[in-house]
């Protein structure tokens, strides 16, 4: 995955208003390169030469791409990646008249008040989830496969409490769904993959390749989620809620732990395990989660979210060499 500059956090959560799309967009991200030690490229092609040069030079990316939409702001060719890809133009998205959390994320100036979201999928401690799910019939898995109950259920929390942002009600394990791995929820024991990859050589054999993962791959395995998210923008309009609405997707290594692991409280060495003893098959299922998260990710902005958080998750099954070798930014 060193080689897309902007690579995806594994410090928490990233938030990054995405009012301005090409910075979510595929050439975007490989309009800078990024050196052997992972790395950003600045002007030049100088890299950074410390973790907070290149802390900088990434926001320096992200907040360039934001700045070139601003009314009156200077746009120079070989700094801005195109608005056309694969041949679709993307339409940026107005403001919410709530842009509170996009303030904040952005992070120009001080804001008059710290925004309240919710965590993804917490609507359901809600009573009228539970009542909804009933109605449907449905597991919680299921729902997902259905805009409408995405819906339904992103927008739930937002009717009950004054919340500054909506966030996309699904899992971060749908990724590993589109990858073939299976993905359950038996009830009271958490999400599981009861058939992970059992060694290095299953890398090749269950895993596609990174040349499969293109847009085409993410409007056929996870197209779902996109008319998901095109659906509660189309509710919230309707229901004259005006907040920004948060994509999501976990990151690479916590995707990783899950499809090698199994669960988040079984074989909590696994992933250490498999960076120390496999680490070429390691980076190499990195590198297809990397890719898959920046497709999926800038999919989801082009079907009318404003922000992406970023989930790592298992993180801290991580000790400090492993991290900075395998999962730092």
């Amino acid at each position: 995955f060193q080689n897309y500059t902007m690579k995806l956090s594994t410090l928490g959560f990233l938030f990054v208003a995405s009012l301005s799309a090409e910075a979510f967009a595929p050439n975007a991200l490989r309009a800078s390169s990024s050196s052997s030690l992972h790395l950003t490229t600045g002007p030049g092609g100088k890299p950074a030469s410390s973790t907070e040069e290149d802390l900088e030079l990434t926001r320096g990316i992200i907040m360039g791409h934001v700045d070139s939409k601003s009314p009156g702001a200077p746009v120079e060719a070989d700094e801005v990646a195109p608005a056309t890809i694969e041949g679709n133009t993307y339409a940026m998205p107005s403001p919410p008249a709530n842009d509170l959390m996009i303030r904040a994320a952005l992070g120009r100036e001080p804001v008059e008040r710290t925004p309240v979201w919710l965590f993804r999928q917490a609507g359901r401690h809600l009573p009228e989830y539970h009542a909804y799910k009933k109605e449907t019939g449905r597991s919680f898995l299921d729902m997902l496969t259905y805009p409408d109950d995405v819906a339904e259920c992103t927008l739930q929390p937002l009717r009950r409490y004054p919340l500054d942002a909506a966030i996309l009600f699904s899992d971060i394990l749908v990724i590993a769904q589109a990858l073939s791995i299976q993905v359950t929820m038996p009830g009271g024991v958490g999400i599981l993959v009861p058939n992970p990859l059992t060694g290095p050589e299953e890398v090749d054999t269950r895993i596609p390749s990174i040349e499969d993962i293109t847009p085409a791959f993410i409007e056929d395995k996870l197209g779902v989620v996109l008319e998901s998210v095109k659906k509660i923008r189309q509710k919230m309009t309707e229901e004259k809620i005006d907040i920004p609405l948060i994509g999501f997707s976990g990151a690479p290594f916590t995707l990783m732990f899950y499809m090698i692991g199994g669960s988040s409280k079984k074989n909590l060495d696994s992933g250490m395990t498999w960076l120390n003893e496999y680490p070429e098959e390691s980076k190499k299922l990195l590198d297809v989660l990397t890719k898959i998260i920046i497709e999926y990710m800038s999919a989801q902005v082009e079907a009318g979210a404003h922000m992406l958080q970023l989930f790592e998750a298992m993180g801290m099954m991580l000790e400090k060499k492993e991290f900075e070798e395998f999962a730092l930014p």
